[in-house]
């Protein structure tokens, strides 16, 4: 019963603040990851985590990364592979050597910094997806190119955090079979959605039943991320190669029209506000400093990182500085490796909530960075054309 009060607290404060936020010249996105903190236990408390939040959130991440492969051109997509790849790679080399420079220097063991490092690589682009697709900008070379680049990175970092977990932990994790399992996801991914995808939408669309095209969407979604999570690779990249997939019948803009109303009044809200349901204040202030100083490091290492990719590949400079904004927010995939690292000892304890706010901090900080720059984008855009 306390579930159903929740839920619409969350609705009817993600709509206002969202609004708000536009109102203050500024994405909504970046209104509902604020309200997520200020109903949630840091502040109001009128929201607290629980498993039915969590996999409604989870649910609305995979839906925003599934409308994202919807409207993802795969021939753009491939046209940028170098430089996604550019991108994923300075944007993990960069702020591991930060971060692992920034946990020598507070003291930290020479695994704990290194695990520090490969924290701050970690990307979420589903709070970037958003503010792009809010400013009209989800079909540029640069949106594309962070979203290959996404793809590029999560792969490398959970490879890398295999490696790390093999060598200074007891554990007994196969690198052959981690790295083999990825190859493999791709392969069945890239079987199901050239020949699959197409077939079964066509022969089931035609169903006697309600919203047939809908339903075998959503469940098309779902299975794709099912493979991902089986198989070591991020859900949500399960999600968007399902929209791909889709994006290439004729039911591409059906699924969308259908599917969107429902997504972003029900589970995305979930989504933006449980990022926020993590921050805790307590015991804020001994470690206030540390945080604004880790949080500055996990912002600029991915910007100037990122960027850099970006750069040598062929983007101009405020091109490469909207690519390394997109690519800044660490979101759900760093709140995860968090978790993985406090429970493998690569992470101490009283870190753990100064990491979850320093990810955090990087994911709201996101839109509004992403507007800045892609205003400055568009009025130099604007002034060449002129």
């Amino acid at each position: 019963m306390e579930f159903f009060l929740q839920l619409a607290s969350i609705i009817i404060s993600i709509k206002i603040a969202g609004d708000i936020a536009v109102r203050l010249g500024q994405p909504s996105v970046l209104g509902k990851l604020i309200i997520g903190v200020i109903i949630g236990p840091a502040i109001l408390g009128w929201v607290e985590n629980s498993e039915i939040l969590e996999a409604f959130s989870h649910i609305g991440v995979l839906f925003l990364m599934f409308f994202a492969g919807l409207e993802t051109d795969l021939k753009e997509l491939n046209e940028n592979r170098n430089s996604s790849v550019a991108v994923a790679v300075g944007g993990i080399l960069v702020p591991l050597l930060g971060g692992y420079g920034a946990g020598i220097a507070i003291g930290m063991q020479n695994s704990h910094a290194l695990f520090l490092g490969l924290l701050l690589s970690a990307t979420s682009v589903s709070i970037s997806v958003q503010t792009f697709k809010e400013l009209g900008r989800l079909r540029s070379r640069e949106s594309t190119t962070v979203l290959g680049a996404a793809l590029v990175d999560d792969i490398l970092v959970v490879v890398s955090l295999a490696v790390m977990m093999s060598i200074l932990t007891a554990s007994d994790v196969s690198l052959g079979w981690v790295i083999g399992k990825k190859i493999l996801f791709f392969f069945i991914i890239g079987i199901l959605g050239w020949k699959a995808v197409p077939f079964i939408m066509r022969k089931l669309a035609h169903l006697k039943i309600t919203e047939p095209v809908m339903s075998i969407g959503i469940v098309l979604c779902l299975f794709f991320a099912y493979i991902a999570e089986y198989l070591g690779v991020a859900g949500i990249i399960g999600a968007f190669a399902a929209g791909i997939a889709i994006s290439r019948t004729e039911f591409k803009k059906e699924v969308e029209k259908k599917l969107e109303p429902i997504a972003y009044t029900l589970f995305v809200p979930v989504f933006f506000v449980s990022i926020g349901l993590s921050v805790s204040f307590e015991g804020l202030s001994d470690q206030i400093f540390l945080i604004i100083a880790l949080s500055v490091l996990a912002i600029l290492t991915k910007l100037i990182g990122s960027g850099l990719g970006a750069k040598l590949t062929g983007f101009t400079m405020h091109s490469s500085l909207v690519v390394g904004a997109g690519m800044v927010s660490r979101g759900e995939v760093a709140l995860i490796i968090a978790t993985i690292g406090l429970n493998a000892g690569l992470l101490m304890p009283q870190y753990f909530t100064t990491m979850i706010i320093v990810v955090i901090v990087s994911t709201v900080v996101t839109p509004p960075l992403l507007k800045f720059l892609l205003s400055k984008l568009n009025n130099i855009e604007q002034h060449q054309e002129n």
